[in-house]
């Protein structure tokens, strides 16, 4: 029993940490400027794919990190600059477009790459035990890696002029503005920021579980769920959201039944919309 109970907490503490890492750039973006980013699966996405092709190039795992960067980092630059620049104040037409950008890139990498998944280079190879419970080391990479990217993230946001910046942007765009902090920089940096961290997150998803042309859907669903509960816009209600869900979906899966894989985000998002709709620490979704 009490083996149970520790292969239950570590498996549910590696795998929240990477619900974490797909959560936060989402966050991130509709803390700051408000807008409710579709296309985050695709950025996922883009990550994996980069990943693999830079494996691919013999490139080694600098190489592919670097590509699972860059690209969606890219990625979200550009489809700030183009897109959300011109529509951030138009909620559903900035929805409606991230969504159809979201499938178009989900149709390029099927026509590119092919409807059959790629394996994408894990961090680590290898095995350890940790009690009695035998562990991925590319696992406890991801763990590590996540837990080295938030807190980065917050020493960033919290303690750096551009962070400082940033901060200010998500509390009150008009007053920062006042302030001389310029909201269309500010947006950008944080576009450049989510897609960076979603390309991470795509590399960790993908070296665990292959890549294919749709593997950023249910992250985006989860997501969605996590910020949800942790309040929408919150980095810190983020990385709880994702905890709690982390554990009550491996809990539901292991001591209920594993067809219910997937449902527990669900329930949790329906249950926090009509109990709580401003989460544990967010702004309400009403706003």
């Amino acid at each position: 029993m009490i083996e149970t109970i520790l292969q239950y907490v570590i498996q549910s503490t590696i795998r929240s940490g990477l619900y974490a890492l797909v959560a936060i750039g989402f966050t991130l973006i509709f803390g700051v400027g408000g807008v409710l980013n579709l296309a985050h699966g695709a950025s996922i996405v883009l990550g994996a794919y980069g990943a693999y092709f830079a494996a691919t190039q013999g490139l080694g795992i600098p190489g592919a990190v670097a590509a699972a960067v860059v690209i969606p980092a890219v990625f979200g630059a550009v489809m700030y600059l183009t897109i959300i620049r011109r529509f951030e104040h138009e909620p559903i037409m900035v929805m409606i477009l991230t969504l159809v950008v979201s499938v178009a890139i989900e149709q390029v990498v099927l026509k590119t790459f092919g409807a059959q998944p790629v394996a994408v280079p894990q961090f680590f190879s290898g095995n350890f035990s940790l009690g009695a419970t035998n562990v991925q080391a590319n696992q406890a990479a991801i763990f590590v890696l996540s837990w080295a990217l938030i807190i980065t993230l917050f020493l960033f946001i919290n303690y750096t002029k551009q962070g400082k910046a940033i901060l200010a942007t998500s509390m009150s765009a008009k007053g920062a503005s006042l302030m001389g902090i310029k909201s269309s920089r500010i947006n950008l940096t944080t576009w450049i920021i989510a897609g960076a961290l979603a390309g991470v997150a795509g590399m960790a998803l993908g070296s665990q579980l292959t890549a294919n042309y749709h593997l950023g859907r249910n992250p985006l669903v989860l997501s969605f769920s996590i910020v949800v509960l942790g309040g929408i816009g919150s980095i810190r209600g983020s990385v709880l959201g994702a905890y709690l869900i982390g554990f009550l979906e491996v809990g539901v899966v292991e001591f209920v039944s594993s067809d219910l894989t997937g449902i527990a985000p669900l329930v949790v998002l329906v249950l926090v919309l009509l109990v709580k709709p401003e989460g544990l620490y967010g702004r309400e979704l009403a706003e």
